[in-house]
């Protein structure tokens, strides 16, 4: 592993940095690594996908198997009563 020094950052781009990184649940240096690697396609560790990304990841992950287009589903079902409180 390099270490890298990222210089001249200005306050809001910290901030925002900061803000990204704690609504990730990550440090500021995991959530710079995370960003590095999305941006220039390095792929992604165990637990930098973002929620928005499952539906591609499932995908990916059947995809070489024959996907999931010909996947049957069960049909529905009516929505039980909730019950009731005396």
């Amino acid at each position: 592993m390099t270490n890298l020094t990222i210089g001249d950052l200005d306050g809001e781009m910290k901030t925002r940095l900061r803000v990204r990184a704690a609504r990730n649940a990550r440090t500021m240096e995991e959530e710079a690594r995370a960003i590095l690697r999305e941006a220039l396609g390095c792929g992604a560790r165990k637990g930098d996908m973002a929620p928005e990304d499952l539906a591609a990841a499932i995908h990916s992950r059947f995809a070489p198997l024959g996907g999931l287009d010909d996947l049957e589903l069960p049909a529905r079902e009516k929505v039980r009563a909730p019950p009731v409180s005396d």
